[in-house]
Protein backbone atom coordinates (compact mmCIF):
# COMPACT_ATOMS: atom_id res chain seq x y z
CA UNK A 1 0.00 0.00 0.00
CA UNK A 2 1.66 3.21 -1.15
CA UNK A 3 0.55 6.73 -0.38
CA UNK A 4 0.46 9.25 -3.17
CA UNK A 5 2.24 12.51 -2.57
CA UNK A 6 -0.50 15.13 -2.85
CA UNK A 7 1.61 18.05 -1.75
CA UNK A 8 1.57 21.17 -3.81
CA UNK A 9 3.36 24.46 -3.53
CA UNK A 10 1.38 26.99 -1.54
CA UNK A 11 2.43 30.59 -1.47
CA UNK A 12 2.30 32.01 2.04
CA UNK A 13 1.89 35.74 2.39
CA UNK A 14 3.48 36.50 5.75
CA UNK A 15 3.82 40.21 4.99
CA UNK A 16 0.06 40.62 4.64
CA UNK A 17 -0.51 38.73 7.90
CA UNK A 18 2.00 40.95 9.72
CA UNK A 19 0.44 44.07 8.23
CA UNK A 20 -3.05 42.96 9.27
CA UNK A 21 -1.85 42.11 12.79
CA UNK A 22 -0.14 45.51 13.12
CA UNK A 23 -3.28 47.26 11.91
CA UNK A 24 -5.47 45.30 14.35
CA UNK A 25 -3.26 46.13 17.32
CA UNK A 26 -2.60 49.80 16.63
CA UNK A 27 -5.86 51.40 15.57
CA UNK A 28 -9.24 51.93 17.18
CA UNK A 29 -11.60 51.28 14.29
CA UNK A 30 -14.86 52.03 16.12
CA UNK A 31 -14.21 55.08 18.33
CA UNK A 32 -17.89 55.86 18.91
CA UNK A 33 -18.73 52.28 19.92
CA UNK A 34 -15.65 52.17 22.17
CA UNK A 35 -16.67 55.45 23.80
CA UNK A 36 -20.24 54.33 24.50
CA UNK A 37 -19.07 50.93 25.73
CA UNK A 38 -17.50 52.72 28.70
CA UNK A 39 -19.54 55.94 28.89
CA UNK A 40 -22.84 54.68 30.35
CA UNK A 41 -21.26 52.36 32.89
CA UNK A 42 -18.67 54.89 34.09
CA UNK A 43 -21.29 57.65 34.39
CA UNK A 44 -23.54 55.24 36.35
CA UNK A 45 -20.71 54.48 38.79
CA UNK A 46 -19.82 58.18 39.20
CA UNK A 47 -23.52 59.00 39.67
CA UNK A 48 -23.80 56.34 42.36
CA UNK A 49 -20.80 57.80 44.21
CA UNK A 50 -21.98 61.42 43.97
CA UNK A 51 -25.76 61.03 44.13
CA UNK A 52 -25.98 61.07 47.91
CA UNK A 53 -24.04 64.35 48.06
CA UNK A 54 -25.60 66.12 45.09
CA UNK A 55 -29.23 65.11 45.50
CA UNK A 56 -30.99 63.88 48.61
CA UNK A 57 -33.81 62.46 46.47
CA UNK A 58 -33.19 58.71 46.30
CA UNK A 59 -35.89 58.12 43.66
CA UNK A 60 -34.25 60.44 41.12
CA UNK A 61 -30.84 58.83 41.75
CA UNK A 62 -32.36 55.36 41.36
CA UNK A 63 -34.05 56.26 38.07
CA UNK A 64 -30.92 57.98 36.71
CA UNK A 65 -28.59 55.07 37.50
CA UNK A 66 -30.97 52.35 36.28
CA UNK A 67 -31.59 54.33 33.08
CA UNK A 68 -27.84 54.69 32.47
CA UNK A 69 -27.26 50.98 33.10
CA UNK A 70 -30.20 50.05 30.86
CA UNK A 71 -28.67 52.12 28.04
CA UNK A 72 -25.36 50.41 28.80
CA UNK A 73 -26.97 46.95 28.72
CA UNK A 74 -28.63 47.65 25.38
CA UNK A 75 -25.58 49.23 23.73
CA UNK A 76 -23.18 46.51 24.91
CA UNK A 77 -25.53 43.67 24.00
CA UNK A 78 -26.64 44.98 20.61
CA UNK A 79 -23.81 47.19 19.33
CA UNK A 80 -20.41 47.12 21.01
CA UNK A 81 -20.16 43.35 21.45
CA UNK A 82 -20.78 42.83 17.75
CA UNK A 83 -18.48 45.61 16.56
CA UNK A 84 -15.59 45.37 19.02
CA UNK A 85 -15.21 41.60 19.49
CA UNK A 86 -17.56 39.97 16.96
CA UNK A 87 -19.77 38.33 19.59
CA UNK A 88 -23.53 38.47 20.08
CA UNK A 89 -26.22 36.73 22.07
CA UNK A 90 -29.98 36.86 22.20
CA UNK A 91 -33.12 34.99 23.13
CA UNK A 92 -35.68 33.70 20.67
CA UNK A 93 -38.96 31.83 21.01
CA UNK A 94 -39.52 28.90 18.65
CA UNK A 95 -42.85 27.70 17.22
CA UNK A 96 -43.47 25.47 20.25
CA UNK A 97 -43.10 28.42 22.62
CA UNK A 98 -39.72 27.30 23.94
CA UNK A 99 -37.24 29.96 24.91
CA UNK A 100 -33.87 29.42 23.18
CA UNK A 101 -30.70 31.30 24.04
CA UNK A 102 -28.35 31.80 21.09
CA UNK A 103 -24.65 32.64 21.57
CA UNK A 104 -22.56 33.42 18.48
CA UNK A 105 -18.94 34.23 17.77
CA UNK A 106 -17.96 35.69 14.40
CA UNK A 107 -14.96 33.98 12.84
CA UNK A 108 -12.03 36.29 12.34
CA UNK A 109 -10.96 36.60 8.75
CA UNK A 110 -9.31 39.18 6.60
CA UNK A 111 -11.60 42.02 5.67
CA UNK A 112 -14.27 41.53 8.33
CA UNK A 113 -15.26 44.43 10.52
CA UNK A 114 -14.32 43.07 13.95
CA UNK A 115 -12.55 45.54 16.21
CA UNK A 116 -8.86 45.77 16.93
CA UNK A 117 -6.94 44.20 19.80
CA UNK A 118 -7.05 47.50 21.69
CA UNK A 119 -10.83 47.61 21.29
CA UNK A 120 -11.14 44.00 22.45
CA UNK A 121 -9.08 44.80 25.56
CA UNK A 122 -11.25 47.82 26.33
CA UNK A 123 -14.39 45.72 25.79
CA UNK A 124 -13.36 42.90 28.12
CA UNK A 125 -11.83 45.12 30.80
CA UNK A 126 -15.01 47.22 30.94
CA UNK A 127 -17.17 44.12 30.96
CA UNK A 128 -15.23 42.47 33.81
CA UNK A 129 -14.14 45.39 36.02
CA UNK A 130 -17.50 47.18 36.31
CA UNK A 131 -19.38 44.21 37.86
CA UNK A 132 -16.50 43.90 40.35
CA UNK A 133 -16.95 47.56 41.28
CA UNK A 134 -20.71 47.04 41.74
CA UNK A 135 -19.96 43.99 43.90
CA UNK A 136 -17.76 46.19 46.09
CA UNK A 137 -20.68 48.67 46.33
CA UNK A 138 -22.92 45.76 47.34
CA UNK A 139 -20.77 44.96 50.37
CA UNK A 140 -20.34 48.60 51.36
CA UNK A 141 -24.13 49.13 51.21
CA UNK A 142 -24.74 45.92 53.12
CA UNK A 143 -22.27 46.65 55.92
CA UNK A 144 -23.34 50.29 56.23
CA UNK A 145 -27.00 49.13 56.38
CA UNK A 146 -28.13 51.30 53.46
CA UNK A 147 -30.83 48.90 52.31
CA UNK A 148 -32.49 51.20 49.78
CA UNK A 149 -29.12 51.60 48.04
CA UNK A 150 -28.66 47.85 48.28
CA UNK A 151 -31.70 47.33 46.03
CA UNK A 152 -30.16 49.67 43.45
CA UNK A 153 -26.81 47.88 43.60
CA UNK A 154 -28.44 44.46 43.17
CA UNK A 155 -30.29 45.70 40.07
CA UNK A 156 -27.01 47.15 38.75
CA UNK A 157 -25.12 43.91 39.34
CA UNK A 158 -27.88 41.96 37.54
CA UNK A 159 -27.63 44.09 34.40
CA UNK A 160 -23.83 44.00 34.35
CA UNK A 161 -23.48 40.28 35.07
CA UNK A 162 -26.10 39.33 32.46
CA UNK A 163 -23.97 40.85 29.70
CA UNK A 164 -20.77 39.39 31.14
CA UNK A 165 -22.30 35.92 31.30
CA UNK A 166 -23.68 36.16 27.76
CA UNK A 167 -20.36 37.23 26.27
CA UNK A 168 -18.36 34.64 28.20
CA UNK A 169 -20.72 32.00 26.77
CA UNK A 170 -20.12 33.42 23.28
CA UNK A 171 -16.36 33.45 23.82
CA UNK A 172 -16.28 29.89 25.16
CA UNK A 173 -18.45 28.56 22.35
CA UNK A 174 -16.66 30.47 19.64
CA UNK A 175 -13.24 29.18 20.69
CA UNK A 176 -14.23 25.55 20.67
CA UNK A 177 -15.56 25.71 17.13
CA UNK A 178 -18.95 24.23 17.98
CA UNK A 179 -22.27 26.01 17.69
CA UNK A 180 -22.52 27.53 21.17
CA UNK A 181 -26.31 27.36 21.33
CA UNK A 182 -26.27 23.55 21.00
CA UNK A 183 -23.64 22.91 23.67
CA UNK A 184 -24.31 22.14 27.30
CA UNK A 185 -22.45 24.75 29.27
CA UNK A 186 -21.59 24.67 32.97
CA UNK A 187 -19.48 26.77 35.28
CA UNK A 188 -16.90 23.98 35.42
CA UNK A 189 -15.85 24.83 31.87
CA UNK A 190 -14.58 28.19 33.11
CA UNK A 191 -12.41 26.39 35.66
CA UNK A 192 -11.16 23.91 33.05
CA UNK A 193 -10.39 26.66 30.53
CA UNK A 194 -8.91 29.73 32.25
CA UNK A 195 -7.93 31.12 28.83
CA UNK A 196 -11.58 32.08 28.33
CA UNK A 197 -11.18 34.88 30.86
CA UNK A 198 -7.42 35.42 31.08
CA UNK A 199 -6.79 34.99 27.34
CA UNK A 200 -8.87 38.07 26.59
CA UNK A 201 -6.90 40.39 28.82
Amino acid sequence: MTMADDTEDVELDFAADEQERAQRSAVIRHPLATFFHLFFRVVAIVSYLLCDWISKNFASCFVLIITLLSFDFWSVKNVTGRLLVGLRWWNQIDEDGKSLWVFEAKKTSRGNNIGTEAEARIFWLGLIICPLIWTFFFFTSLFSLKFKWLALVIASISLQVANLYGYLRCKAGGQEGQPPDTRCFTGQQFLQRPDIIFGIL
